[in-house]
Order: structure tokens, then sequence, then C-alpha cells
């Protein structure tokens, strides 16, 4: 073999290599977009209107309240503003005195408010309670299953759901006392 028909035959060798390990490479990428796109797309969907609210029990944090522990089931045939917050959370802030406003009155009506905590310490909440004057369910999610279970993301986020369990509707973001006021409404058991 003279030593051009090694040269042509080493070019032949290493595009045949690159050919191949961009191959293998681009299949890689393929994999890792379509895995992100297709998990990505399961957790924004996970839950919509109309879908079952799962079911979770969680401990109590306010003396406030009837019961030592919250279970969503245990509240079927009312309707139930679960709302997910921190006290941390500005917009969380904002909302709470309009969901105590409205708490009595639409609690005579069949509905409770859930409040589920993300904080990490109950010390923190408890002093919030105390500050804001709440006496709905506040249950505290130390190890972050239910919002898990939830796939929220960003808080406040509040789900709406019927008294026959079903969600109404999804709100991200702090709620106006009137858009409060519609929403529970729409899930009181006598409206549903």
């Amino acid at each position: 073999m003279s030593k051009e028909e090694r040269n042509i035959y080493k070019q032949k060798k290493k595009r045949n290599r690159f050919i191949f390990r961009s191959s293998i490479l681009a299949v890689l990428i393929g994999a890792v977009i379509f895995a992100l796109f297709s998990n990505s797309k399961d957790d924004d969907e996970i839950y919509r209107a109309g879908d079952m609210a799962p079911d979770f029990k969680l401990s109590q944090i306010n003396n406030n309240f009837d019961a030592e522990a919250t279970q969503l089931s245990d509240l079927e045939g009312k309707g139930v503003m679960l709302n997910f917050w921190a006290t941390w959370c500005g917009p969380c802030k904002e909302e709470m005195p309009y969901m105590q406003e409205l708490y009595p009155e639409y609690r005579e009506k069949g509905v409770e408010i859930v409040a589920v905590s993300l904080d990490s310490t109950e010390l923190v909440v408890d002093n919030f309670i105390n500050e804001y004057g709440l006496t709905f369910a506040i249950p505290h999610d130390a190890n972050s299953d239910v919002r898990d279970l939830y796939k929220i993301r960003s808080m406040p986020t509040t789900f709406f759901i019927n008294p026959d369990g079903t969600i109404e509707e999804i709100v991200q973001g702090a709620l106006t006392l009137d858009r409060l006021e519609g929403y529970l409404d729409a899930i009181t058991p006598d409206a549903s």
C-alpha cells in the first residue's frame, strides 16, 4: 500500500469514526430532549378542572380549628378551598385577611377553607396564625408530600373543589376579595 493510499484509508477511517460518534451524540441528545419534554408535559397537565382532587391527610397547626388533622376525603359533601401558601410569600399575606373575612359566612353555607402551610417550621406559622387571627384549617406539609402530589410550583396556588370532590378551578397567584367570593360561590353546595 502506497503512502497516498494509507492517507486516504486513514481519512476514511477518521470520517467514519466522526460520523459514528456524531450519530451516537445525536441519538443521546434526542433522548434527553424527549425525556425532558415528556416529563414537563406530564407535570403541567397532572390536574385540571374536572379532575378528582387527590386525597391527603396532614396534621393541624392552629389550635383554633376543631380537628387535630385534616383529611380531604373527610370534607366530602362540602365545597373546599385548598390553598397552598407560606409565611414568607408576600401575595399569600395579602389574601389571608380576605380568606378569614369570608370564612365564617361560607362555613355556614358548607364551604371549608384548608390553607396548607409549606413553611419549614410550625413556630413561624403559629405566630402568623395568631397575628392574622385565622380560624380555618391550617395543616402543615412539613415534608412537601402534598405539595408534590398537587405539583405546586408557585405560591399561592388555590384549588377550588366541588362538594363531589372534583376540581372546579385552579388559581395561581393572590386573589382579591371579589374574585375569592366568586370562586367560593361556585363551590357552595347549593350552587354546585
